[in-house]
C-alpha cells in the first residue's frame, strides 16, 4: 500500500494537490485518488508522531476525504506488523485494509518525504 503525489490541480482559488492512495496485494488492487490541502500536511505530521510513539493514528478522520487508518498497536497485530486501512466514506464508500511488515526507518522515510513536499509546495504549484 503506498500513497502518492501525481500532480497539481486547482480547486476553485485554492492550490491542492492530487494524489492517490493505491493498494496493490495479490488479492486487493485498487486506486483512490484525493486533494490534499496545506493543511492535510499538518496532520499528517501529527500522525507521523504518534506512530513514533507507537501509537495508532488517523488521517482525516471525519472529514470531506478519504480516510487513512494505521494502527501499530493492537494485541493482535505480531511485532513489526501494521494494519492500514483506506476508507473512502464519501464516494464508493468502501474501506480496503491490509496488514503489513513496513521496512525499518518507514516513517522515518514519509518524514523526509514530507519535508520535501513542504519545501516544494505552495511555492512552487502556484
Amino acid at each position: 500500500m503506498t500513497g502518492r503525489s501525481t500532480v497539481r490541480d486547482a480547486v476553485g482559488d485554492a492550490q491542492v494537490l492530487v494524489g492517490e492512495f493505491v493498494v496493490d496485494t495479490k488479492s486487493l488492487k485498487g486506486t483512490q485518488r484525493t486533494w490534499i490541502f496545506p493543511q492535510d500536511l499538518t496532520v499528517w505530521e501529527a500522525v507521523l508522531d504518534a506512530l513514533t510513539r507507537g501509537e495508532n493514528a488517523s488521517w482525516r478522520k471525519d472529514k470531506r476525504a478519504t480516510e487513512l487508518h494505521v494502527e501499530v498497536a493492537s494485541p493482535d497485530l505480531h511485532p513489526g506488523q501494521v494494519r492500514v486501512s483506506v476508507a473512502d466514506r464519501q464516494g464508493a464508500m468502501t474501506t480496503a485494509q491490509v496488514l503489513l511488515e513496513p521496512a525499518e526507518g518507514w516513517i522515518e522515510d514519509h518524514r523526509v518525504r514530507l519535508d520535501g513536499v513542504r519545501r516544494a509546495w505552495p511555492q512552487q504549484l502556484a
